[in-house]
């Protein structure tokens, strides 16, 4: 899809709250974590987790998740690799948003696309972006079918499914790769909440 503006005679107003000013009184910085994967894969259970945590932690945090997105900001689209693309486009653009604000915005979505997921980054902050891989075998996140959608592709009623019968293309340079078909929850979690503090995101405990 075309990224072009098609409103005119608009312009962009600041705030004279800058996000330096909100992440001052948060006591931590803003960042997008993009949590992407195969379904099944474990990204929503981790993306909760880490919300959680973060927020016993003291900071403030927001879940974008795909299929919550898809009941209402996104639900005009499908599963086309045009919808796909604007899907993410659109997520990309709220994560963005969310960050500016002085938070973490965290999202989980299979985004099975390398280019859409590196607009997303394009647009955040150098730095402030964090691309974590779930890396999954296909089997394993087949095996776990938590809403049973490999059955239903496998049986042909679920078109253009990732992994199937849509690629995934994985991340050549994450920020962090997660073996979730090999680590418990805890751990994983620990991990992005060390890779948090190694760059100096959130203050060490």
């Amino acid at each position: 899809m075309k990224e072009e503006i098609k409103s005119k005679n608009i312009t962009w107003h600041r705030s004279e709250v800058t996000r330096v000013d909100r992440e001052n009184l948060n006591g931590h910085q803003a960042a997008v974590l993009w949590f992407t994967g195969l379904s099944g894969s474990g990204k929503s259970s981790l993306a909760l987790e880490v919300e959680k945590t973060l927020y016993e932690r003291g900071c403030r945090t927001y879940i974008l998740d795909g299929d919550n997105i898809r009941h209402g900001l996104n639900k005009d689209l499908g599963f086309s690799p045009e919808d796909r693309e604007e899907n993410i486009r659109r997520i990309g653009e709220v994560a963005k948003l969310i960050m500016e604000a002085g938070v973490i915005a965290v999202t989980a979505f299979i985004s099975p696309y390398r280019a859409d997921r590196d607009r997303a980054r394009a647009i955040a902050e150098e730095g402030r972006f964090f691309e974590i891989y779930l890396d999954c075998p296909l089997e394993v996140c087949e095996r776990r079918d938590p809403k049973g959608l490999y059955k239903k592709a496998r049986a042909g009623q679920i078109p253009e499914f990732t992994g199937i019968s849509a690629p995934y293309e994985a991340p050549l340079h994450p920020e962090l790769v997660i073996p979730t078909g090999e680590e418990s929850l805890e751990q994983s979690t620990n991990r992005v909440l060390a890779l948090l503090e190694e760059r100096e995101i959130i203050p060490r405990e």
